[in-house]
């Protein structure tokens, strides 16, 4: 074996300074990311709350440094930053209202490190709540279980909080309490002390003066319920762990307008070819990064050819943007229908693509939804037999008084639900204007027998093979309405949600926590679904105005 080759040259005369630098002990990785935390867990606790006797909802110190300590070393994914940056300071103790729980069954883990406190008066409204077959009923039902199971092998340690992570829930890092004694309540004389809400308001009052040293918040759902709290000087939230979007302006719209220099600043590097009659651009620059699969993107300058594309492919640095079918050309028309502006031709060529099995359309009342939808399925189902049928639901929500039941089979009981259906289904029946009176009504015949009419009741354990489907009004949909729906589809379905984000009538649902929002927002980006948001109405010029003034 060779010996190794000597020295280039001569090594440094070490000082001692450099030799006690050496010694000293380095500061590892570890230490060095935990070590901001420290201070942050020693200021959350009061000397004086030390020395006072423990009180039943306050926890250790060991036990409440620990989820700092780790939410500091090991940051989550930034899905509710909102709640993480009011983190400051020992754990908030939550008292959540019946309301609540009947809302979003597993709303006792959506508090991070935080502490749930439940009132006897929320288990007896929930134990009144949990017969029948209703959604709440289903809610209470599956809320009762969660806490069943969490107290199921709790011995003494009621008092003291049960972990909330002991059934697998690894994200909620705080405590559930009981309320184990009766509690001190003054509540002005004006309320009636045996109302159940007002019975809540009094526990949040007397918890407050209990324990000074932290936040005592009550979460409902009601908004008199808030209101009388802040009334009352006490500190009242709504639940807005369900919520997908604060702002319903920030919502993904599926539509992007290119800059006026796009081509000076993404050109250089840009390759392009034709196939199948349409027009590639693989495109490298700056604007890549905030493209998404499926996105729209459109460029409008003066003295620069128009451009109109869809992103269909994003490797790395570089995107592939493919031009679109005109569909506003009257060759083009899907079952008689022409789009009028830029949305609808882009809601047409996703409607009209066999690899896009899931599209989501908002917009206001006029836009051309249903009618586009409507078209597209005829087309496909009809003309190019790519679907067997159509399926349209709907939620069944009145926005006035309910007319109460009615009689007939499932689609006589649906069918004064869809009465915007019949509508689109009249404007389409015109559009054929070459064949005769009878040609019309054996169209209608052929059409009407392709389309099925189904309530939402039923959909639970079904499977739609190579259907198409039309879910309309989906804004009035829950997060897991919406779920059951979609995961209906089986091979060769294609599901469209229609809906209005301005036209929300279900109890308890808001622009940011519907299910329509809750798709838009988990499916962009998918390579196989699409969304549009249409901005004009082509109903007609007294509907554009009434949407604008009224």
């Amino acid at each position: 074996m060779p010996l190794p080759k000597p020295p280039a040259k001569k090594a440094t005369v070490l000082s001692l300074a450099d030799l006690d630098a050496q010694a000293a002990p380095r500061p590892s990785k570890r230490s060095s990311k935990a070590e901001p935390a420290s201070p942050a867990v020693l200021d959350l606790f009061d000397p004086a709350a030390e020395k006072s006797p423990p009180v039943q909802p306050v926890r250790p110190a060991a036990k409440t440094a620990a989820p700092v300590v780790a939410a500091a070393a090991q940051p989550r994914a930034p899905a509710r930053p909102a709640k993480r940056a009011r983190s400051e300071g020992p754990p908030r103790l939550f008292v959540l209202d019946t309301n609540v729980l009947m809302h979003d069954p597993m709303s006792l883990f959506r508090f991070d490190e935080h502490d749930v406190y439940l009132p006897m008066v929320t288990l007896e409204e929930l134990d009144s709540h949990k017969r029948g077959m209703s959604e709440v009923a289903r809610n209470a039902r599956q809320v009762s279980r969660e806490l069943d199971a969490l107290v199921a092998s709790t011995g003494s340690e009621m008092p003291e909080g049960i972990s909330l992570s002991k059934t697998g829930h690894k994200d909620a890092a705080g405590c559930l309490f009981f309320q184990t004694q009766l509690l001190d309540v003054q509540l002005p004389e004006g309320l009636p002390q045996g109302k159940a809400d007002n019975q809540i308001l009094g526990v949040v009052q007397s918890l407050r003066k209990q324990h000074a040293n932290r936040d005592v918040v009550l979460v409902s759902k009601d908004i008199n319920m808030r209101i009388k709290a802040r009334a009352l000087g006490l500190p009242a939230e709504d639940y807005t762990s369900d919520k997908t979007l604060d702002d319903v302006d920030l919502m993904y719209t599926g539509v992007l307008s290119l800059p006026a220099d796009f081509w000076e600043r993404h050109g250089k590097t840009m390759e392009s070819w034709q196939q199948g009659g349409l027009t590639y651009y693989r495109i490298s620059g700056p604007l890549v990064p905030s493209l998404l699969i499926n996105q729209f993107v459109y460029l409008e300058a003066p003295g620069v050819a128009p451009l109109y594309a869809k992103v269909t492919e994003i490797t790395g640095k570089t995107a592939v943007l493919r031009t679109l079918k005109e569909y506003t050309h009257q060759k083009n028309a899907v079952w008689g229908v022409v789009a009028r502006n830029r949305e609808q031709n882009f809601a047409l060529n996703l409607l009209m693509d066999p690899e896009c099995d899931f599209v989501t359309l908002t917009g206001t009342a006029g836009t051309g939804k249903t009618l586009m939808t409507l078209a597209a399925g005829l087309s496909q189902v009809l003309d190019d037999r790519r679907y067997s049928e159509i399926i349209v639901t709907r939620v069944t929500v009145p926005v006035g008084e309910d007319i109460g039941y009615l009689p007939g089979t499932e689609e006589e009981k649906m069918s004064p639900w869809m009465g915007a259906l019949d509508d689109n289904l009249e404007v389409l029946a015109r559009s054929d204007s070459s064949a005769g009176e009878w040609g019309r009504a054996a169209t209608n015949e052929l059409v009407r027998s392709k389309i099925k009419i189904k309530s939402l009741n039923f959909m639970r354990g079904r499977t739609f093979l190579n259907k198409y489907v039309i879910i309309d009004e989906a804004q009035n949909l829950t997060p897991k309405q919406m779920k059951t729906l979609i995961t209906r589809a089986g091979p060769g379905t294609k599901i469209v949600c229609l809906g209005n984000l301005a036209q929300i009538d279900t109890p308890y649902l808001t622009e940011g926590s519907s299910g329509l929002t809750y798709s838009v927002d988990r499916f962009k980006g998918w390579p196989h679904s699409g969304h549009v948001t249409l901005a004009r109405g082509e109903r007609s010029r007294l509907a554009d105005f009434a949407s604008e003034v009224l």
